[in-house]
């Protein structure tokens, strides 16, 4: 009886390692890696489907509250228009990486949060592409 218990343990603890084998990641990732926020009443959409950013924002990334409202609008209008910049000169920069202008008007309100992800996602360009900005971005 004794060896019996310890063959059964044995076997739930070679079956839970092997459960996890065979995982679909393919649909459910995209839709995990899509960050989209909108607003009507002010006209703005901001759609990030990048691979590994959800895990940077929920793991990597300094957490909501952090930065102030003001120094977040004051990075992403700098890194707006150096990214922007850097849309318009496919020759220089990698067109497979700067894809679309960013339409980031510093004058209208958008919020912490929208900002905050900008932001975030600034920061995951860079250390994900290896690409540096004249703004720092860290963490």
């Amino acid at each position: 009886m004794k060896n019996f218990i310890y063959i059964l343990l044995l076997g739930l603890f070679i079956y839970s390692c092997g459960s996890t084998r065979n995982r679909n990641l393919g649909d459910s990732q995209i839709n995990e890696d899509t960050v989209r926020i909108a607003n009507d009443s002010l006209e703005y959409e901001i759609i990030i489907i990048e691979p590994g950013f959800n895990l940077f924002i929920n793991s990597i990334a300094r957490p909501e509250g952090y930065y102030s409202q003001q120094y977040l609008e004051n990075k992403n209008r700098f890194l707006v228009s150096e990214y922007n910049q850097r849309v318009s000169q496919p020759q220089i920069y990698n067109p497979d990486l700067y894809l679309q202008e960013i339409n980031y008007n510093p004058s209208i309100d958008y919020g912490y949060e929208v900002n905050y992800l900008l932001y975030n996602y600034f920061v995951f360009f860079s250390r994900h592409y290896n690409q540096k900005f004249s703004v720092p971005t860290r963490i």
